[in-house]
């Protein structure tokens, strides 16, 4: 059985939320981290095979798996139905909208949010702005008609932080899209257990 080393809302929730979606049985592994939003709290835990004792991480068949966008490919091409598979015309697509969530998205936001945007950055930022924007007018998701684990991983962004993008009604509009999701509410269900 596959195991996620979670911790309550933090990143590792939207983990949840694409194996709810993706119908996998599996187990959840509440660990505590180290927390610096409103005050440095928590602590790492042992139990965590995470080396940086972070969330998320999975242990399927006995290999360990971090970082949000590697976990979500690992999940989508063992488990079919999020995501392109490989050799469809969609799966660059696909793999485009990972890379710009990992190498250009939570950089920029980070940085434009600690106050420390570079031009470059701001150049980045402004044109993933109009990507995303543009994406969900043909939409109603990044990639179309159909609800793909980009959606989890750029829309959890938005759900957690809105102010990350611009004060556009298409990005309110695509909140609620998701938002309504069932397996998203059996998630946050297993976000908030505590008992494992």
């Amino acid at each position: 059985m596959l195991t996620i080393y979670h911790a309550p809302r933090s990143r590792s929730s939207r983990m949840l939320w694409l194996l709810e979606e993706l119908g996998v049985d599996y187990h959840v592994e509440y660990v505590d981290i180290v927390r610096t939003q409103g005050g440095p709290s928590g602590a790492p835990d042992p139990r965590n095979p995470h080396p940086l004792k972070q969330v998320p991480a999975i242990v399927a068949g006995g290999v360990t798996i971090i970082e949000s966008v590697i976990i979500i490919l690992y999940l989508t091409d063992h488990f079919p139905g999020l995501a392109p598979t490989v050799g469809e015309p969609k799966r660059a697509e696909y793999l485009g909208w990972l890379g710009l969530y990992n190498g250009v998205l939570e950089p920029v936001v980070q940085a434009k949010f600690g106050g420390e945007l570079s031009p470059v950055q701001a150049d980045a930022y402004a044109e993933l702005d109009r990507r995303w924007r543009a994406a969900l007018e043909r939409g109603p998701y990044l990639m179309g008609e159909n609800f793909t684990a980009v959606d989890i991983l750029f829309g959890s962004l938005l759900q957690w932080y809105r102010t990350a993008m611009p004060d556009y009604p298409i990005y309110d509009e695509y909140i609620a899209r998701i938002s309504s999701r069932p397996a998203l509410s059996r998630a946050e269900a297993r976000d908030a257990k505590t008992d494992g």
